[in-house]
């Protein structure tokens, strides 16, 4: 976003300038191009209007009364032979028979009465056609002062081709004359003067008749040319002037090449200086963001370098300020949770061993009275072995949390397994007012395992069921299959598990009951997972919990079975 604030404006005032400057250095070309053709207006008319001011001058000394025709014919030869602009001089009365002329010919020039006629100071020109020699001509004629008689010149253009051409607009540029009908007077190419070719339809001549601007852009034998006209004074003819457009505009190109070089040029220096500053400014961001990210990790030894002084810097140290702090937080907690789980272990060790212990204690001192009573020795013998076997449990559950002991997998009947543990167990329910029912699928279903691992599972189970439920409480014990799967449920009218509790509830020295150590789910979860099963709960306050337990089928069935 901050690199596109700043190039967007950028470019968008670097495209305004390049239009800016191209089209002004355009708009001067053509204005310098109009500037030519008015001049070359202005050079026509003076060349136009010198050859009538002479005509003018040839009128007044043919006015002399004292002169003979020889001298009237003397005079009008010595002027066309002095101006080449006349093809041929002749005087005419005022019904237009010749009375003299240049011409050894009979002379062949009338009088302009074309409609189309052209009045400069006192002289008429008719329109401009093309002689025998295909040269552009028109006929002049002026009327003597006494009003007896008209001198009438046929006027030849050569002289304006040769002005016309030597007129030139850069290097292949150049200028050409037409009359208002699109007639050719004089063109840098003289053949086309000769063909007698019409622009009638040419852009600018167009452009000049709807009193537009004139100028044109248009291509001509596969050439791209700039044409810009302007009027001749006092004369209906037009000057245009036409000049190749890659040519015309080159310097408008070649400004706006340096432009876009200048642009670009300051274009990648701002957007490599605004890269150098943007990361400088921006990395002290990044390595915040690393930071805070490899410490929602648990990376605690993480920390940032920043060196200025700024508010980044500021920030930085506040991270590592507040990442050591979490460090010693941290600390503070784990000392607190091995003081707690040490409270914990404590506590339940002495519960679960205090009673043994006790026993153990009091029978050794009815020993030490009885010992000669065979009887009591035998009950002595009873209970040390049993007090030490929930001694020995309570070890091995401990050494099973710290290394779990490895299982032995063997295909295993689920339903002989549950419905075996169930029967050994009953006694215990009924002794604590609780019915325990079965629902086993009548499939024969077999799973990878270890009996003695799976027992202690489902004793687990069963004995936390039974813990929990009142009397005249209820437990179901159910098998069944699902996707490919052995599924064991253990349902109890029990009272339930608190919402909060179920995530941790399989975590080691996590219980719910007022005394234990809290490692029965725990390593039931163990043993779950080493088999490649899965264990859940779903519990509702006031109404009960149910486990379940979910291991994958197996093909494989006992050697015993498999050999009938």
């Amino acid at each position: 976003m901050m690199a596109a604030a700043a190039v967007v404006p950028l470019l968008a005032y670097g495209a305004a300038s390049i239009w800016s400057v191209r089209d002004g250095a355009e708009q001067a070309v053509i204005q310098g191009n109009k500037d030519v053709a008015r001049r070359v207006g202005e050079q026509v008319e003076q060349y136009v209007v010198t050859t009538v001011r002479i005509l003018n001058a040839v009128a007044a000394d043919m006015q002399r009364t004292d002169l003979a025709q020889w001298q009237q014919i003397r005079i009008l030869q010595n002027f066309r032979a002095r101006f080449p602009e006349f093809a041929e001089l002749t005087l005419l009365d005022n019904h237009g028979n010749p009375i003299a002329s240049s011409s050894l010919e009979p002379p062949e020039t009338p009088l302009p009465d074309h409609p189309d006629s052209v009045k400069i100071e006192n002289a008429m020109i008719s329109r401009f056609t093309l002689d025998e020699d295909l040269l552009p001509t028109a006929v002049a004629a002026v009327q003597l002062s006494d009003g007896d008689g008209w001198l009438v010149a046929r006027l030849r253009l050569e002289q304006l081709w040769t002005r016309v051409d030597g007129i030139g607009v850069g290097t292949t540029g150049y200028a050409l004359v037409v009359t208002n009908d699109g007639l050719l007077l004089a063109h840098g190419v003289k053949s086309m003067v000769a063909r007698g070719e019409s622009l009638r339809e040419h852009a600018v001549l167009d452009a000049m008749r709807k009193d537009r601007e004139p100028s044109a852009e248009y291509v001509s034998n596969d050439t791209a040319l700039l044409a810009v006209g302007a009027d001749v004074p006092q004369l209906p003819w037009k000057v245009i002037v036409e000049q190749p457009t890659r040519e015309a505009f080159a310097i408008p190109i070649s400004l706006q090449r340096q432009l876009i070089i200048s642009i670009t040029v300051a274009l990648f220096a701002m957007l490599l200086v605004g890269a150098l500053w943007g990361r400088r400014f921006i990395e002290p961001i990044l390595r915040l963001t690393r930071g805070t990210r490899a410490l929602a990790e648990g990376q605690l030894d993480t920390r940032v370098a920043i060196t200025s002084t700024d508010e980044l810097g500021q920030l930085g140290t506040a991270f590592n300020t507040m990442a050591d702090r979490l460090v010693e937080l941290q600390e503070d907690v784990r000392k607190k949770e091995r003081h707690a789980m040490f409270g914990r272990i404590a506590i339940g060790l002495v519960h679960d061993l205090s009673h043994p212990i006790q026993n153990v204690g009091n029978s050794s001192k009815l020993m030490l009275q009885m010992w000669d009573d065979p009887q009591y020795r035998e009950v002595f013998r009873r209970t040390l072995e049993r007090e030490l076997s929930l001694v020995r449990r309570v070890l091995d559950d401990l050494r099973n949390i710290a290394k779990p002991t490895p299982v032995e997998r063997f295909p295993i009947d689920i339903n002989k397994c549950v419905a075996d543990l169930v029967d050994s167990m009953m006694t215990t329910a009924e002794n604590a007012g609780v019915a325990m029912t079965t629902e086993l699928t009548a499939d024969t279903i077999y799973i990878e395992g270890d009996l003695f691992a799976l027992n202690r599972i489902y004793r687990n189970l069963i004995s936390n069921a039974v813990q929990a439920t009142p009397p005249r409480g209820r437990i179901l014990v159910r098998t069944f299959t699902q996707q490919g799967h052995a599924i064991v449920e253990v349902a109890d009218t029990g009272c339930g598990i608190p919402a909060d509790r179920l995530e941790t509830i399989f975590d080691d020295y996590v219980t719910t009951k007022r005394r234990g150590l809290g490692l029965g789910l725990a390593i039931s979860k163990k043993v779950v997972e080493q088999l490649g099963g899965t264990i859940a709960v779903t519990s509702q306050v006031g109404v009960g919990s149910t486990f379940t337990v979910r291991f994958p089928l197996t093909a494989a069935r006992p050697a015993q079975i498999a050999a009938v």
